[in-house]
């Protein structure tokens, strides 16, 4: 178990927290739909991306105004209802039928004017409300935006891999959607820029993302408000002031949500004792770790090993 680590370059925050916490892309799957259709499909504890390969289609989320998306576009959708649809007046029928069973991950519905992809991040050990809870319910990566050349070139090879059905295409396929979603990631960030509300856009920020960055590599270390704003280049109030601001929460709550995000993943895993988890997580008391770590997950450090 690797908790913390010193490093010439530094540990990046965004690959560390989806190493960390296990994302990967589990389920692909295709939509080939003309006519009129509208499926939806309900919020759950995921991190799902939708691109456009040909067509284009409407995508709905309850409280907002529809969004177009035509052939090139990626979004991403974390912890919301979404549908999408050939028109966005249409009464969306239960989307997911169309993928039930083994094997089902390609629906063809009256057509193929349309066609697009779709894939499931999902979190090892159920950790991911550590970043879910960052990022927005819904980010658009539309093919005009500036990062969107590489997310082009993944969807290029991914059609490819399709295409070809080749021996070997499902593991291609399985680590082309990995950096897809990656790489989304990277251009809606890009689009929001260092003044960016939120995660994202603080670690583009240069002070703050130096910061982060610190953090995230040494996260055992005696980070206090004052070494952090050392770090960023700024005075103690106006850093505490700004990472509130930005990221929703003050800098050492961050701070201890990782640790304890990262140190139940370890328990999860097995393979650490909870008095070594507790020390590289940044406690010098097993006692007052095993407090934190029932108050924000209502178990002990224990009862998580042993289930």
């Amino acid at each position: 178990m690797e908790l913390s680590r010193s490093s010439k370059t530094g540990r990046d925050p965004l690959s560390d927290v989806l190493g960390v916490l296990g994302a990967r892309v589990t389920r692909r799957t295709r939509l080939e739909a003309g006519g009129e259709w509208a499926f939806s499909f309900p919020a759950v504890d995921r991190l799902k991306f939708v691109a456009v390969l040909r067509g284009s289609q409407w995508m709905l989320r309850p409280g907002y105004a529809p969004t177009f998306m035509s052939a090139g576009d990626v979004c991403l959708l974390g912890r919301t209802d979404y549908a999408v649809a050939s028109d966005p007046d249409l009464a969306p029928v239960d989307g997911r039928s169309l993928y039930e069973g083994p094997g089902a991950d390609v629906a063809r519905v009256g057509g193929d004017d349309t066609v697009g992809i779709g894939g499931t991040v999902t979190f090892a050990d159920a950790n991911a409300d550590f970043l879910l809870r960052m990022l927005p319910d819904f980010m658009l990566i539309p093919r005009t935006s500036s990062g969107s050349g590489a997310i082009a070139a993944v969807l290029t090879l991914m059609t490819s891999e399709i295409e070809r059905d080749t021996i070997g295409g499902e593991i291609v396929s399985a680590r082309l959607a990995d950096v897809l979603v990656v790489e989304a990631i990277r251009a809606y960030a890009g689009e929001a820029g260092q003044t960016g509300m939120g995660w994202l856009g603080a670690l583009l920020d240069p002070r703050l993302g130096r910061a982060l960055g610190a953090m995230h590599d040494d996260v055992a270390g005696p980070w206090t408000v004052a070494r952090l704003a050392g770090v960023a280049g700024m005075s103690r109030a106006a850093f505490s002031a700004e990472f509130t601001r930005r990221i929703g929460q003050p800098p050492l709550a961050y701070l201890r949500a990782w640790r304890l995000t990262m140190a139940r993943a370890a328990l999860l895993r097995g393979d650490a004792s909870v008095a070594s988890v507790a020390r590289e997580a940044g406690y010098s008391s097993q006692s007052a770790f095993s407090q934190a770590f029932r108050r924000t997950f209502g178990a002990s450090p224990r009862a998580t090993t042993d289930g």
